[in-house]
């Protein structure tokens, strides 16, 4: 029979030691997107893009220690598989291990190693993950989500996972499930908009597998949008052919691929939708789902050093490398889907081992796409899937589960908000438990009228930009909390987030003009970047940042606002206002940035090769800035002997190196 089980795993890594008390207002995921496109690919391209992550926090507390970090799992196993999902980390499928042949069908990273890839910062990589609501790492891949269990007609039991999305004000459910004779896990998805109005959409399933010498992606596509990494801050989009479609190598070998690039096969409306990478002897991972989920892609690192960098960055320097192969609503990752009132999107996604002729996968592409899919059809055919679509959401899909264990209560909250003006939950179904500590701020809004008193010495417990909320803020501060900082400071939030930035100052301005904060003059900083006054926004980020002097978040804001406007005095100033605690990763890297641009490049040479060369916890997915500095360092030092040196000549230590458009 199948087993459904809830078990704790120990896994070696780091700690993400909470959120950050500040409200998210900086775009870490802005990208100059040009693109080459044919007139009729009709791509929702830059539909959906945020300008930030509000209401959320950042997670970018983390570190780099080793020590036994505890995760809750549920693990679904069968005869044929082993699935083991980490529901603290979004629920992520840590790992899929093929009973028969003895073999991990994804990555399983052996460590827990934060990266900074995600919309809050901190993000994992390995196994599956399922991204939701808008373009980048979900804002749940590190934190709890909602579990529940229930039971199919026939006894198969059911792992329930869900949470409600605060941005889309949408919730999202999935259902995964092992039959007892199956050879895949199947993972029944539902999204729900529950509002009276068209929100833009976003999903992918993001699946870690081995990247070996000699494994092909097979896909049925003759096309791919590619996604160059040009530079830090801008990507490229054209269309090219399957598999020749890049200069000099076949695409579907991933390590044939230099730099690090998405490739997001265009499959033709009709074709079946699936992606599999098999190795010479013509095994591997296979995934396929209904046509809601249209989009394939294969992203990969490169076979350059910063490539090889961020493999050892994220797992451990004895690990496999990795590329991942990703399923999503969209055909690309740069755009969102207009999703209308009021509706259920839903589809099945199959994970399972794939076997075919070895001597089919190489060569001929027609011939491999060919095989593999009539393998597939043989496997598991495509009307099965489509009829498990449709039987299940007769059998299970509405039923309450039996609950596992509790996450956010922002859903709760919602409710509660929904219940004040006579509507219905926003799911009848899924148990979004109460609010917590994090809501108690604005149930007192929606019960009152007017938000609690707090000290401006404390961090405001949460942030909330969504429209029902900002009406209320707009007339809490006309009212009981015309005197209140922390309202004006909140209406100042919604307004920011709608890029409407002098009324967001104006808020700024009065909740400071009432109270003096660190929170204040944070948002106010903000609002003066945003709207090209860096050098005003710095000063008044470094004020943020000296009056909590222990708060390493606050600190790396005012220090890369400082940076922005190489302001090097700035930074150094700073630094020595700075607790001794947090002077360690990006806070280190400042100071030792300032030094070198002040003249004293043979002291940030050393900070930089200290300890084996410096370790940043959140350097950014597409930074450079320890490579450019040790660039600089080198070129300056030259200068200074009436010497020339040139970019391609300074070999860059391996530790400073994680420039993903480099090759080999």
């Amino acid at each position: 029979m199948t087993e459904l089980r809830f078990e704790k795993k120990v896994i070696k890594g780091a700690n993400l030691n909470g959120c950050s008390d500040l409200p998210a207002m900086r775009n870490a995921l802005y990208r100059k997107m040009e693109t080459r496109l044919d007139e009729f690919d009709e791509l929702f391209v830059g539909y959906g893009n945020l300008s930030n992550i509000l209401p959320y926090q950042m997670q970018d507390r983390y570190d780099r220690a080793s020590d036994d970090i505890t995760f809750n799992t549920a693990v679904l196993e069968n005869d044929y598989l082993k699935a083991t999902f980490v529901t603290d980390l979004g629920g992520r499928l840590w790992s899929l291990y093929d009973k028969v042949n003895k073999k991990d069908l994804v990555t399983n990273n052996p460590v827990f190693r934060p990266g900074n890839l995600a919309l809050r910062d901190a993000w994992v990589c390995g196994g599956v993950e399922w991204n939701i609501g808008m373009t980048g790492h979900s804002p749940f891949t590190c934190s709890p989500i909602f579990v529940s269990k229930l039971t199919e007609e026939d006894g198969t039991p059911v792992l329930r996972m869900y949470e409600f999305e605060r941005v889309r004000r949408a919730t999202y459910q999935m259902d995964f499930f092992l039959p007892e004779d199956s050879k895949f896990l199947f993972a029944r998805m539902r999204i729900v908009n529950p509002n009276e109005e068209v929100v833009p959409m976003y999903w992918w399933s993001t699946i870690a597998v081995p990247e070996i010498e000699g494994y092909r992606v097979i896909v049925p596509a003759k096309d791919t949008f590619t996604n160059a990494y040009i530079s830090e801050t801008e990507r490229g989009l054209t269309k090219v052919p399957v598999p020749d479609g890049m200069p000099g190598f076949d695409l579907t070998y991933p390590t044939n691929n230099p730099i690090a690039i998405d490739y997001f096969f265009n499959i033709p409306k009709g074709e079946r939708k699936f992606e599999t990478q098999l190795d010479p002897n013509g095994y591997g991972l296979i995934h396929t789902s209904t046509d809601r989920q249209q989009g394939r892609k294969l992203f990969v690192w490169g076979q350059g050093p910063g490539g090889h960098r961020w493999q050892r960055f994220l797992t451990s320097e004895d690990g496999i490398p990795y590329q991942e192969m990703q399923a999503g609503l969209a055909q690309t990752q740069m755009e969102c889907l207009p999703m209308p009132p009021k509706t259920a999107w839903e589809w099945m996604e199959a994970y399972g081992a794939m076997q075919i002729d070895g001597s089919k996968v190489n060569g001929d592409w027609d011939t491999a796409v060919d095989t593999v899919s009539n393998r597939l059809q043989e496997l598991l055919p495509r009307e099965t899937l489509d009829k498990m679509l449709a039987d299940t959401k007769k059998d299970f899909v509405f039923k309450k589960g039996e609950m596992v264990s509790y996450a956010s209560g922002w859903g709760a909250l919602e409710n509660e908000r929904r219940a004040a003006e006579g509507m219905p939950p926003i799911s009848e179904h899924l148990d979004f438990g109460t609010v917590g500590d994090e809501q108690s701020p604005w149930m007192h809004l929606l019960r009152t009228g007017y938000m609690p008193e707090t000290c401006s010495c404390e961090a405001p417990k949460s942030y909330m930009i969504q429209d029902e909320w900002f009406e209320m803020l707009k007339k809490a501060v006309k009212g009981a909390d015309t005197g209140n900082w922390e309202t004006w400071m909140h209406l100042g939030l919604c307004y920011y987030w709608r890029n409407d930035f002098e009324r967001a100052e104006n808020c700024f301005e009065k909740s400071l003009s009432i109270k003096n904060s660190a929170w204040g003059l944070y948002c106010l900083a903000n609002t003066m970047r945003s709207t090209g006054r860096n050098d005003l926004a710095a000063t008044t980020m470094a004020k943020a940042a000296a009056m909590r002097p222990c708060d390493i978040s606050l600190a790396k804001e005012a220090l890369a606002t400082l940076n922005d406007s190489k302001d090097y005095k700035g930074i150094a100033a700073l630094v020595e206002k700075l607790d001794p605690s947090i002077y360690i990763g990006k806070v280190k890297y400042y100071k030792a940035a300032a030094i070198a641009y002040l003249g004293d490049i043979d002291t940030a040479e050393e900070m930089l090769l200290e300890n084996g060369g410096m370790e940043i916890p959140d350097i950014r997915e597409g930074e450079i800035s320890t490579s450019d500095l040790w660039v600089y360092i080198q070129k300056e030092r030259a200068r200074r002997k009436g010497e020339v040196l040139n970019d391609e000549d300074i070999k860059i230590p391996y530790a400073l190196d994680f420039r993903m458009n480099a090759s080999k």
